[in-house]
């Protein structure tokens, strides 16, 4: 079994400026100025030539021809690329000084120069995919210089093409095929195996289900890789390089029953990998990706490896080492569970670590497991298909979440392999490359600089200045950040409140000004950039914001007609119109470039029911009411804010009994987030009417005192109530009244009163802090008040992760654990004028990552909280479990991978009002907390809790 990875050389004697090709985080080796420190590559329309060796891998001529072809791209002159020999070689005839290319220990002429000049290659030597920069002098005759470069982290840097029907599928057949056989060819493959080693991978687990067979689909698919040098492996449930979902035809999958046949399988996998470089998985799970039977043991598995492994000897013979052989066993799901039964595998062989299917990895190896021969390594996931449910159609997955637990990793020496879920590919290939290159260099990118890579990926695939990349920047972490709150799969028309915090309408105006921003830079855009931002950011973005608008609409649609609201009809026309200007944005997108990437936005993604796809897009439920019959309490309705209810007349949200309610009222205080209140003033059928709006008190301010409204022109208008001079109030609650009269000609007059009651607080001389308002205390966790130290570990901020600000985790990452109380800790001080019906509770809760114990059960994730002196309060956030399962709470289309976050309550008993301080204290590192809110008896429902407090 030959390894085609051995340290390539790159002897060159140029300096060429191009930024637009260099891999991102790399040092710059390039330029469009030359210097007296340079050397061009090209100059005056002429290249310099590329010599190689034709004793070289097949792989490193590829490469090179790759290289001529990329110089060509950037400046127009295509350079010579020339098979030389060291005895035959003759510098006369070149174009200028050479660039030399070759593999050290496999090229006689990279040997040969080697051995003249003297050349350091100890730093190198015998590395995996070790490089070296460094300029030689007269490494040939007539040539000057050479030139080598490289670094990396994880051995196995990899992706896998899953669920990959109905886009990257069809994608494939029609640009790869005459219409007829296999869509996953040579020639699709070619394309891969490039574009993994220009993202600096070098291994893949090809599609698989049904019907792709990559061994058998095209019989030059395997030795293709093996020219590129790319390795081959396969998923978690196919073991010793067979595409099972589609390969296996001999009978039951049950070893216990059908061992012969299924050995026999496996053996002619190894036969047919043999000649290849490749990882063999070992292991089984049931057939299709399931779970094997539930009175599966660990006995009849540990027999399942050992098989495995006598069919590899048998395989490769008694002169290789089956220890030398690269193989895996990935703990997936239930697997994970076998292993913490005691389930053993040879120590030269890989353990493969999974996250949950939702980027939340599920364990590392332990202190005791990380000196294994066969390392360990990460499944992860930007694609997926199953519980609650799948995600295929659109980029969710923010970058600094992918750090934040690959980081993790790193720290855990789990660093053999990294693969990670990429579906289609397409709408992940930005984060497919930052995980790529994360695992070549993991130094280069902290937790403080991954808008640094958003910005460089912007410039060189755009090719726009600084300023528009960090505009793409933001832009680009704004529409992940809204995507990865909840998969837009899971929207519906309730996910965001559309009564309470004005959370939904915030959400919209947040998605409005994303689209503007992305509006901006499209149009500054070259004709020839355009279709390249289109597909990476501006779709993505276009696609997004329409379907939040529609599927919150929808749920206005719903909410107004139960309201007897006419301009329920009209969100259900809007909510259509979105509806098929959702197929408009996918129609654009597979027309770029005459269809270049047509059938990569196939996926169906409106209308899911449960975990599976639909199979065709449909609109949500809307409701109408009859725009020609006259609503029956009168012309005219009224909805104060923060209410289902609609007055006059009787609904179920007007009170408890649903009629003959009394007049609703309203609240707001001084440190309120919104220093006003709205009233929607509504037709209820067809006839037009003329309103006006008085309130009792001089210190109210109404926004408008009078208006009209008509179902043929202005069906609804706002009215904003708000307080004049808070130092004209006295301390307290202060009572007004507000009326709203409405005349129609051939309708009785109406009247609705509400009560507005506005309370002024007051807080003593001298406090800092969050202020209560409206029986609430909402706090980002990066404004701490104070933060504390312990041991050299602090509590730092993770910019631009979470649903709403960033996170704050305790750094660095080691195994470091504490006492409860005695860890660092951040400090939040806060001042409540209330207590939960006067109780003196007060109920904290925060709002976590949905992280797992992933250093282990035995040590699950903890923290402690406390206010003021008493005593800090263990919390574990998630439960232990058997690694069969998922943990309670996990699951459900309102559970925390679903909803994006953990969050946990904690009730503080004889709490006064007045000024308080919140602790919370690290004892497990990987905690990641994004949220506080503490109840001081007003909290109600939203979905991403109420906006932050004011900070005096």
């Amino acid at each position: 079994m030959r390894v085609p990875h051995s340290p390539l050389l790159i002897a060159t004697t140029f300096s060429f400026f191009v930024n637009l090709a260099a891999a991102i985080g790399q040092e710059r080796c390039v330029s469009f100025e030359s210097s007296a420190s340079t050397f061009p590559l090209v100059s005056a329309q002429i290249a310099a030539p590329v010599l190689i060796s034709e004793d070289d891998w097949p792989g490193v001529h590829i490469a090179t021809t790759d290289f001529g072809s990329d110089i060509e791209r950037v400046t127009g002159v295509k350079p010579e690329i020339r098979n030389v020999t060291v005895p035959a070689f003759q510098a006369s005839g070149l174009a200028g000084a050479p660039i030399i290319v070759g593999t050290l220990g496999k090229s006689s002429l990279i040997d040969h120069i080697v051995n003249n000049t003297g050349l350091d290659v100890s730093s190198i030597q015998g590395k995996w995919e070790a490089f070296l920069s460094r300029r030689v002098e007269n490494p040939l005759p007539g040539v000057s210089s050479a030139y080598l470069i490289g670094y990396l982290h994880v051995k196995y840097r990899g992706i896998f093409f899953n669920d990959e029907q109905p886009a990257l599928q069809n994608w494939a057949q029609e640009h790869f095929t005459n219409g007829t056989g296999a869509p996953f060819n040579h020639l699709f493959y070619r394309k891969v195996f490039e574009l993994i080693l220009r993202l600096r991978g070098n291994y893949l687990w090809p599609a698989m289900w049904s019907p792709n067979m990559f061994a058998i689909d095209d019989p030059l698919n395997q030795p293709m890789a093996d020219i590129y040098g790319v390795v081959m492996g396969t998923s978690h449930h196919e073991p010793m390089m067979r595409s099972t979902p589609s390969e296996f035809t001999g009978g039951a999958w049950d070893y216990s029953t059908n061992s012969d046949a299924i050995k026999q399988y496996w053996l002619e996998g190894a036969q047919r990998a043999r000649p290849y470089e490749s990882i063999f998985t070992l292991g089984m799970r049931g057939f299709g990706d399931l779970p094997l039977s539930e009175d599966t043991n660990i006995e009849l598995l540990e027999g399942v490896i050992s098989d495995q492994t006598e069919i590899l000897k048998q395989t490769f013979g008694g002169e290789v080492d089956v220890s030398t052989i690269p193989q895996v066993w990935m703990l997936y799901n239930e697997v994970e569970d076998y292993y913490a039964q005691g389930l053993q595998v040879p120590d030269y062989v890989t353990l493969l670590w999974s996250d949950d299917n939702w980027g939340n990895i599920r364990g590392f190896p332990p202190a005791s497991e990380r000196n294994r021969t066969g390392g360990a390594g990460v499944y992860y996931h930007f694609d997926y298909v199953g519980d609650p449910r799948n995600y295929k159609w659109i980029t969710t997955t923010q970058l600094e979440k992918v750090h934040e637990q690959l980081s993790l990793a790193i720290s855990r020496s789990a660093v053999q392999i990294w693969i990670v879920n990429v579906g289609d590919l397409k709408p992940y290939e930005r984060e497919t490359e930052f995980f790529l290159n994360y695992a070549w260099n993991s130094t280069r990118w902290t937790h403080s600089n991954i808008d640094q890579f958003v910005s460089a990926w912007a410039q060189r695939d755009f090719g726009v200045s600084n300023i528009t990349a960090w505009t793409i920047t933001q832009i680009v972490g704004n529409l992940t950040r809204f995507n990865s709150r909840r998969k837009p799969e899971l929207w519906n028309a309730t996910t965001y409140s559309l009564v309470d915090y004005r959370e939904a309408e915030t959400v919209l105006e947040a998605w409005k000004t994303l689209l503007d921003a992305s509006n901006k830079v499209y149009g500054s855009l070259s004709q020839s950039m355009k279709p390249a931002y289109f597909q990476m950011v501006h779709h993505p973005v276009l696609g997004g914001s329409n379907l939040a608008n529609m599927y919150v609409k929808a749920g206005l649609n719903n909410m107004r007609a139960t309201q007897a609201r006419l301009s329920a009809n009209m969100l259900a026309d809007e909510v259509e119109r979105l509806f098929d200007i959702d197929y408009d944005i996918e129609e654009q997108y597979n027309a770029l470039l005459d269809g270049k990437w047509n059938h990569m936005m196939d996926q169906t993604h409106i209308g899911y029911d449960y975990w599976q796809q639909p199979m065709q897009n449909s609109m949500p439920a809307l409701s109408r009411i009859q725009a020609r019959k006259q609503a029956l309490a009168g012309v005219m309705r009224v909805v104060p804010e923060g209410t289902y209810g609609a007055w006059p007349g009787d609904n179920r949200h007007n009170c408890q009994s649903g009629y003959n309610c009394p007049d609703w009222t309203i609240t707001m205080d001084n440190f309120d987030n919104f220093q006003n209140r709205y009233f929607d003033i509504g037709a209820g059928g067809p006839a037009s009417f003329q309103f006006t709006a008085a309130a009792n008190v001089s210190w109210i301010s109404l926004s408008d005192l009078q208006g009209s409204i008509s179902p043929t022109d202005k069906v609804e208008q706002r009215v904003f109530a708000s307080v004049t001079d808070w130092n004209d109030l006295q301390d307290g609650a202060n009572a007004a009244k507000i009326t709203f009269t409405a005349t129609s000609l051939g309708h009785k007059p109406l009247a609705v009163n509400f009560n507005f009651v506005a309370i002024r607080n007051v807080l003593p001389p001298g406090f800092k802090g969050f202020v209560e308002s409206k029986g609430v205390i909402s706090i980002e966790a990066a404004h701490t008040s104070r933060n504390n130290a312990v041991d050299g570990t602090s509590w730092i901020e993770l910019p631009g992760l979470g649903r709403t600000l960033s996170g704050l985790t305790p750094l660095p990452r080691n195994d470091q654990r504490f006492a409860i109380g005695a860890g660092p800790n951040v400090e939040y001080d806060f001042f409540n004028f209330n207590t939960i019906g006067g109780s003196g509770n007060l109920t904290v809760t925060i709002y976590l990552s949905p992280s797992l114990n992933a250093a282990t059960d035995q040590h699950p994730l903890a923290l402690g909280l406390s206010i003021d002196s008493g005593p800090p309060i263990r919390i574990e956030p998630v439960p232990a479990s058997s690694r069969k399962d998922k943990p309670a709470g996990w699951g459900s289309e309102d559970g925390w991978v679903a909803n994006s976050i953990n969050t946990q309550n904690m009730t503080f008993t004889g709490i006064s009002p007045g000024a308080h301080t919140l602790k919370i204290s690290m004892i497990e590192v990987a905690v990641v907390l994004q949220k506080i809110v503490i109840n001081a008896g007003g909290l109600v429902y939203s979905y991403l809790g109420p906006p932050e407090s004011r900070i005096v």
